[in-house]
């Protein structure tokens, strides 16, 4: 295949992604704007001209995961170097947002560090990075988010049938442990018309599913074409209108935007598949309030109240973080009590981490030890895989609308997502490959289920 760069034959590029469904949409965007310049992809940093890790700094140990990934580069550009080649290699994302300059002076052999507000301008730094020919890395951590949108390229590659779509970034929440706000920066809304434009593009490319993106996606208020700023409940109905989009799904959320408009979204919208996740970390008040969450136990319980009377068969899942400076034993009972009184059909929980420079982090005299944070862990994971489990065994003998999209795990299989974001194989044949087929779930396993055919049959093409 021949690029557009200056050698006449393409280079490659392979991206290593972490953390949430955001960072994937903005490894996808990267490439690009990368493939105007010749960058085609590459299955393995071994044949690649170019590597970037793409990282998450929500989760504990973040950066050293990206320091050692870059110590295993920096052997491949020696090896590339010695064939008279060049590895180019960039961090991006929220590691690379908060500690570019810390990333420069550890591992010297990085050409580009870049937020995640800057890879519009990826081509200018590589670019930069080989007139520097390895004698200076190149380091763009602005937050120009509007400049952002305005500059990606409009068409995009092919996602599949189930595709991803920024809407919003970043958050004004501030919650005392997430670093969101300062590496994502302020609440930013994309126009209405930029929004049904990309979704056209998407669903003319294959989707069938898509799934709108934000940091704090439901305090969406981005602007429509009369200059009217707009809900993400009134967006999900306007993109609902788009023919050949069957489903619509939304991540992540914060229980104060779930405002009546979305709600009744909910239960109007056949579209909106009927699972949300939204994330509560506590069920403590007193702990909700040092995390600051703007939000009580009481209020959280009476948004789901409200989300189940719209569409009764509603699935929620959350995240929660134990072990928050601070836990008593009556605030982590506080929290099981929140999870037996909602049933969560899947959730996530992570021991707390401090995350350097959030509020968090400075209770010096209020950590909890590790070995209680790992105790509380344990509980707490085995009342949600129980709840899991139930929901999961629940579905047992129903016919299922599930998207195949990806192959099974065995020949002959393909996997794919239920409406309530269950993982479902059956033995499929690939003419099944990116179609919504009704299959009866047979089986329930602990975080998947095993369907087939209605008819029987293995292959429903």
């Amino acid at each position: 295949m021949k690029g557009k760069g200056n050698e006449g034959v393409a280079r490659k590029l392979f991206i290593r992604t972490y953390g949430c469904q955001m960072n994937f949409y903005d490894s996808a965007r990267m490439a690009d704007v990368l493939a105007p310049i010749g960058y085609v992809p590459a299955e393995g940093p071994e044949e690649a001209d170019m590597v970037i890790l793409n990282t998450c700094h929500i989760r504990e140990k973040a950066a050293e995961k990206v320091y050692s990934e870059l110590g295993r580069l920096r052997a491949l550009q020696h090896e590339k170097a010695a064939q008279g080649g060049r590895l180019v290699v960039a961090v991006a994302g929220c590691v690379a947002q908060a500690e570019g300059a810390e990333i420069m002076r550890r591992a010297p052999n990085v050409d580009i560090v870049l937020g995640p507000q800057t890879y519009h301008r990826l081509p200018e730094m590589v670019a930069r990075a080989h007139r520097a020919g390895g004698g200076g890395g190149v380091l763009d951590t602005d937050f120009p988010v509007e400049a952002k949108f305005d500059h990606l390229p409009e068409q995009a590659a092919p996602q599949g049938a189930s595709a991803f779509l920024t809407v919003q970034e970043g958050c004004d929440k501030f919650c005392t442990f997430c670093v969101v706000p300062y590496t994502r920066g302020a609440e930013y809304s994309r126009p209405v018309a930029d929004i049904v434009a990309e979704a056209r593009r998407l669903v003319a490319a294959g989707a069938l599913e898509i799934t709108l993106l934000g940091q704090n996606v439901n305090a969406y208020h981005g602007e429509d074409e009369g200059g009217r700023a707009r809900s993400l409940g009134w967006l999900v109905r306007r993109l609902a209108e788009i023919d050949g989009l069957a489903r619509i799904r939304y991540t992540t959320s914060h229980p104060l935007e779930m405002d009546d408009e979305l709600i009744a979204a909910h239960g109007a919208e056949a579209k909106l598949m009927p699972f949300l996740h939204l994330p509560v970390q506590s069920g403590s008040d007193r702990i909700l309030a040092a995390m600051n969450r703007r939000h009580d136990a009481a209020h959280y319980l009476r948004v789901v109240e409200r989300l189940r009377r719209a569409r009764p068969d509603l699935a929620l899942s959350s995240d929660f973080i134990v072990g928050f400076p601070g836990e008593s034993d009556a605030d982590f009972r506080d929290t099981m009590r929140l999870v037996e009184a909602v049933r969560f059909a899947q959730a996530y929980s992570f021991k707390y981490s401090p995350r350097p420079g959030t509020p968090a982090a400075a209770i010096q005299d209020a950590q909890v030890p590790d070995a209680l944070k790992a105790e509380r862990l344990a509980e707490l994971q085995a009342a949600l895989q129980r709840d899991q489990r139930a929901f999961n065994e629940a579905c047992t003998g129903r016919t299922l609308a599930v998207l195949f999209d990806r192959p099974g795990s065995r020949p002959g299989q393909l996997a794919g997502r239920s409406p309530y974001m269950q993982a479902v194989h059956a033995p499929l044949s690939g003419q099944a490959l990116g179609r919504i087929l009704e299959v009866r779930i047979e089986r329930a396993n602990a975080s998947s289920l095993a369907a087939r055919p209605p008819d029987g049959q293995a292959d429903a093409a």
